[in-house]
């Protein structure tokens, strides 16, 4: 039998679509959950083609290949970081009770970075009160300041702390600037334009163009927020550098850490490795890593995550501290697009007599987001979890708490993007008394929000 013309056509496409299909069932499900892998293999099976060109564009949390082979070096950045961490007799190590050491533990393989004791930790949530303090601490700068941010913007707040990167650089303290390209596109370029005249570095993380020889995945992005002064005192949260009303005429509530003590150089070890990662410079390390005194006794760790760190997703060790939990979790976040894992532990919590409450906004900056936020709604209630819509301003802050003992912020959202695709920071404090000034914050966040009920969100109206 002999076909011709558009037959032939049609018995073409339909063997192209069904190689896809085929193929795909085998690639898919290699080192996927098993829901993405049933989401992909839905797309395929109706939309083949289509779906062929979505995957090879952002199918795999990967980076480019230029990138990897970069980051083949980088265990041995973290590793002369570590020693120089270890080698510091005030970086020590401390003794956790039994229910503490496992997570400590876990974050330690998944991120490389111990628990270490002997630091100083307050938390802010004072919009402006985070950059008076960073912009202080940039004044009070003898050797060093890195700032790693999602977005750092030419407005008021940018310019503030410009200004402050500019006397510091020409008084002869090292200026290190890295920001993403995506998140501060609109400003990036001016950024660095204003603040080249004093020798400030500021480097662009995970550029994107069509035509850039070393170009990144638009949809995997550097959503740190880390700054670090003299390797002395750092500032780890949620809050960018940009003014507290966005362009939206939405107001953010954030949350920070200011931290010092050995802690820092945990922090600065995360911004060697991010620096390195696109510059290819070496930064040195003893003089990044100076000997300071603990200031007090708070135990804490930090864990970096993305796809530059296969196995250290924060996603992991939520889901983990979830399953550890003997009374109470916290969940403060603004987008809440969990995977199934997380889910279903929050729903065994309840189950094993667990309390868990989470905290979103009301208010939203991203529409299609909080649709998908409010489709786990029923569930999370049907459940037994505790949903508080918080009336305030647009609540950014990201934190959790575990029982009375452990403290988790930073900046990664409870959602798939920070779970996989970003690059994320998050600060873990084994203490009771940080534990007790987040848990103060909580506690402020129920008292502005609505609670939800699951027969009244069953009859609400559609708006």
């Amino acid at each position: 039998m002999v076909f011709i013309g558009g037959e032939a056509w049609a018995i073409a496409y339909l063997a192209v679509e069904w190689s896809i299909r085929l193929v795909m069932i085998v690639v898919v499900p290699l080192r996927r959950s098993p829901e993405a892998a049933r989401s992909w293999l839905l797309l395929v099976f109706f939309l083949p083609i289509p779906a062929l060109v979505i995957y090879l564009l952002i199918g795999r949390p990967t980076y480019p290949r230029w990138r990897r082979q970069r980051f083949v070096r980088l265990p041995a950045i973290l590793a002369a970081a570590s020693r120089e961490i270890a080698h510091s007799r005030f970086c020590r190590r401390p003794d956790l009770p039994g229910t503490l050491a496992g997570p400590a533990l876990l974050i330690e393989k998944l991120g490389q970075f111990p628990a270490l004791a002997g630091n100083d930790v307050r938390l802010l949530s004072e919009y402006e009160d985070v950059i008076d303090r960073i912009v202080a601490d940039i004044d009070q700068a003898q050797l060093t300041v890195h700032l790693l941010f999602y977005i750092f913007a030419d407005d008021e707040t940018g310019r503030r702390v410009m200004d402050a990167l500019d006397r510091a650089a020409r008084r002869g303290v090292k200026c290190r600037v890295l920001i993403d390209a995506i998140g501060s596109r609109q400003w990036a370029h001016r950024v660095a334009k204003l603040l080249a005249p004093a020798g400030v570095e500021v480097r662009l993380a995970l550029r994107v163009g069509l035509f850039r020889r070393r170009s990144a995945r638009a949809d995997l992005r550097n959503h740190r927020k880390i700054a670090i002064i003299d390797s002395r005192i750092g500032y780890v949260g949620s809050q960018n550098i940009t003014n507290a009303v966005s362009g939206r005429n939405i107001a953010n509530e954030e949350l920070v850490a200011q931290v010092v003590g050995p802690i820092t150089a945990e922090l600065q070890a995360v911004f060697v490795a991010d620096w390195f990662m696109e510059t290819d410079e070496e930064l040195a390390m003893p003089a990044l890593f100076p000997h300071h005194h603990p200031d007090a006794g708070v135990v804490a760790q930090v864990l970096p995550s993305g796809p530059d760190y296969p196995d250290a997703g924060v996603g992991h060790l939520m889901t983990a501290l979830v399953h550890g939990a003997r009374e109470r979790v916290v969940i403060t976040t603004p987008y809440f697009v969990p995977d199934e894992a997380f889910l279903q532990a929050l729903e065994t919590a309840v189950l094993r007599g667990v309390e868990v409450h989470l905290v979103v906004s009301y208010l939203t900056d991203h529409i299609l987001v909080n649709f998908a936020q409010r489709s786990y709604y029923s569930e999370l209630l049907r459940a037994g979890i505790q949903v508080h819509l918080y009336k305030g301003r647009f609540l950014h802050a990201k934190h959790v708490t575990f029982d009375n003992e452990i403290a988790l912020l930073g900046s990664s959202n409870v959602d798939i993007r920070s779970f996989v695709l970003n690059a994320e920071i998050s600060f873990v404090a084994f203490d009771r008394g940080v534990t007790a000034q987040l848990q103060r914050e909580q506690i402020r966040c129920f008292g502005a929000s609505e609670t939800l009920t699951f027969d009244a969100w069953e009859k609400r109206t559609i708006a």
